[in-house]
């Protein structure tokens, strides 16, 4: 079982920056890949950032250039860099983990990001 624990979301204004971190905990081991989702309001849910555990990186295109996934030593934290926010970025972001192996997924509880005009 992994644990995916969120902090640093909140309220910003336009063209601010916020940084979001996803700690997981449990079984660990052999996760594939680590990224970051998005839902707003009357939207579906949408990729944002990943990470592979080689640390291959892939972003949306509408976040891309402005945000940036990293990862910790251990590979056991995420970051999601968040620069130049705009309005349309405000959603609920969530944390998000894979265990090919045995197909296992995993998700944080979400937390939310507003932007002020």
């Amino acid at each position: 079982q992994v644990q995916l624990v969120e902090s640093g979301g909140g309220l910003v204004q336009a063209g601010g920056s916020l940084r979001l971190s996803c700690a997981a905990s449990g079984s660990i081991f052999r996760l594939n890949a680590m990224g970051w989702y998005r839902q707003a309001p009357g939207k579906q849910r949408e990729l944002v950032a990943a990470i592979t555990s080689g640390g291959s990186t892939n972003y949306a295109d509408s976040v891309k250039g402005r945000f940036t996934i990293s990862r910790d030593s251990a590979k056991n934290t995420v970051y999601l860099q968040m620069n130049s926010l705009k309005a349309e970025d405000a959603a609920v972001y969530y944390c998000n983990a894979k265990r090919d192996t045995w197909g296992d997924v995993y998700w944080g509880q979400g937390t939310q990001v507003t932007v002020s005009s």
